[in-house]
């Protein structure tokens, strides 16, 4: 694992401050946590989720350009997957914490 030490570094600070705020986004979450399974298009994320195919797009841009996920193209269909392992190992952490402490009753494996 990463090891760093603070030592007045603003911009890392700020770095994580502003990824954490990406991942604070329920929507976001929601389909982090659903591309842990497979990799789906947005009508597909839509079905599960319960929002509009807008909402889903733009989440998936502000996604996209925080390198969280990523996509590839069949004919007209895009399907997104996590970026990489780095993405999930982190939401499934914090559940792990969470679980830990009484937040949630059964963390995903």
């Amino acid at each position: 694992m990463y090891n760093y030490s603070y030592r007045g570094d603003e911009k890392v600070i700020y770095e994580l401050s502003e990824f954490f705020k990406i991942l604070s986004d329920q929507t976001r979450l929601k389909i982090l946590v659903l591309l842990f399974e497979k990799e789906q298009n947005v009508s597909e994320l839509q079905r599960q989720i319960g929002v509009t195919q807008s909402n889903i797009s733009h989440q998936l841009r502000i996604l996209r350009q925080a390198n969280l996920v990523r996509y590839r193209k069949i004919g007209r269909n895009v399907y997104y997957r996590l970026y990489d392992e780095h993405v999930e190992i982190i939401i499934k952490y914090a559940m792990e914490h969470l679980k830990e402490f009484g937040g949630i009753e059964d963390a995903q494996s």
